[in-house]
């Protein structure tokens, strides 16, 4: 089990929330959820490491992480404005290990809550 451990106010922000609903399926491995949350042309970026594109290629991407367990999720921040927004905060892992990171997305559309494109920092602290 996953413990969240959320900073932000979502309340009056559907998009904030989805995001930390993204989030939170991420640390848990919550793959059909995040499937569903992107456009079939995704684009993550992975500064420094890869970039994956296509929804066939993400969906191996997260079945290739599925190993790595998060053991606690820190939310520390969640913005959004019109068709993009970010989120930053930690992983601890199950392994003792502990990765800082930042998201920044873009949506489909201002509207909706499909991804378009996600670009990502992670660094081990």
């Amino acid at each position: 089990m996953t413990l969240i451990i959320s900073n932000p106010n979502c309340g009056n922000s559907p998009k904030m929330a989805f995001l930390k609903d993204f989030n939170i399926a991420f640390a848990k491995n919550n793959i059909p959820f995040l499937l569903k949350s992107v456009t079939d042309d995704i684009v993550w970026n992975m500064i420094g490491k890869q970039k994956i594109t296509g929804k066939e290629n993400f969906a191996t991407a997260l079945e290739q992480m599925k190993d790595f367990k998060a053991k606690e999720l820190v939310l520390e921040q969640i913005l959004s404005h019109g068709k993009e927004g970010a989120a930053n905060g930690v992983f601890k892992m199950t392994d003792g290990k502990n990765y800082a990171f930042s998201d920044f997305y873009l949506f489909k559309s201002a509207r909706g809550n499909q991804i378009k494109q996600i670009t990502s920092y992670l660094i081990e602290v």
